[in-house]
């Protein structure tokens, strides 16, 4: 091992407010030391109460050990160019949201992001207040649903406390672990790691007063789920499936997870997504390719409300690639089918 690894390997981490990687940013200290598979080097921040701190120094002890050969114990110290007196108000900020509501999948590919943006985006249109949290760690696609790709969020002082301040587009205020890592790079946390970075967002944003508060979690049963039970009080869970068999396994589990009496919030609901394929040319016509009212059948099962059926239409998809959700086209079906759950939801 030697120094130039470090400083590649740290090339992968960006410093969210400048949206530069830490070499460029100028902030790692010329101090690297090596001895053995062990290394030490300082990270130099502004100020001594900087909101990025804890993130980015999580990010880069993952980057070496992701990019150095070797099982490699990195020894990450905190300079500051500018000394501040840690106040009282450094304590948690307490999030303000009547309603937290978490997004929920058994398995990965169900649509569970496309469900909780244009969710967000149906609700804000009703002109209610709300916050979207992206806590899928390893999957984080908030960024590009909601174009905000190039987006960098900022520090804000507020009561004395410097606040990370969440990206506003569409009406809704947005974070998103996609902000805070290199988009070509794959994010390998272990569950500690990823759970302590969720709850920063959570505790150390500028969230200000919302009515809703949705949170996309990572598809499955992890510590991040556990960590959010322990962390927020949640009003409820809104369970996402497709109505294939292979899916419905899943979401069972997911529901019994919700259920179970170490955790205990509410299921709100089930949506039921790719419920039908409809083509453009032949607008009345419903093709079950992943089975049919398999969520629905799930949903009256387990005696909870279903909230929804989503078909499987192409431009949902293209709408969230291209950074404007489905759910901000007024006039379109699918843009009713999100209106009428948020209706539900409320």
């Amino acid at each position: 091992m030697y120094p130039q690894q470090i400083i590649d390997a740290l090339r992968h981490v960006n410093y969210p407010g400048t949206g530069k990687n830490l070499v460029e940013s100028g902030m790692l200290e010329d101090d690297i030391r090596i001895s053995g598979m062990e290394v030490s080097f300082s990270l130099i921040f502004d100020k001594e109460n900087d909101p990025f701190q804890k993130s980015v120094m999580k990010a880069s002890e993952v980057a070496i050990q992701t990019y150095v050969d070797g099982n490699v114990a990195a020894h990450i110290h905190a300079k500051y160019r500018k000394e501040n007196v840690k106040q009282a108000t450094d304590a948690p900020q307490p999030l303000q949201a009547k309603h937290v509501i978490a997004v929920h999948s058994g398995k990965g590919g169900v649509g569970k992001s496309t469900v909780a943006a244009n969710l967000a985006i149906a609700l804000a249109k009703k002109g209610l207040r709300v916050g979207l949290l992206d806590a899928d760690i390893h999957g984080p696609s908030m960024p590009k649903m909601f174009h905000t790709e190039d987006c960098r969020p900022i520090s804000a002082e507020v009561n004395g406390r410097d606040l990370i301040e969440p990206i506003e587009q569409y009406g809704v205020k947005m974070l998103s672990i996609g902000f805070f890592v290199d988009p070509a790079s794959a994010v390998v946390w272990r569950g500690g790691m990823a759970s302590n970075a969720i709850k920063q967002l959570i505790q150390d944003a500028h969230w200000g007063e919302l009515d809703y508060f949705l949170i996309d979690l990572p598809p499955g049963t992890s510590d991040i789920h556990l960590t959010l039970v322990q962390t927020l009080r949640l009003t409820g869970a809104i369970v996402v499936t497709t109505p294939q068999p292979v899916a419905l396994v899943d979401a069972r589990k997911g529901v019994d997870m919700f259920r179970n009496e170490k955790i205990n919030v509410p299921v709100l609901g089930l949506i039921e997504n790719m419920a039908w394929f409809t083509p453009a040319e032949l607008p009345n016509n419903r093709y079950y390719i992943f089975g049919k009212e398999g969520g629905k059948q799930l949903a009256e099962e387990l005696n909870i409300p279903l909230l929804g059926q989503i078909p499987l239409v192409q431009s949902i998809r293209e709408a969230g690639d291209e950074g404007t959700p489905i759910a901000m086209q007024e006039g379109h079906p699918a843009a009713a089918i999100f209106g009428e759950i948020a209706d539900k939801l409320i």
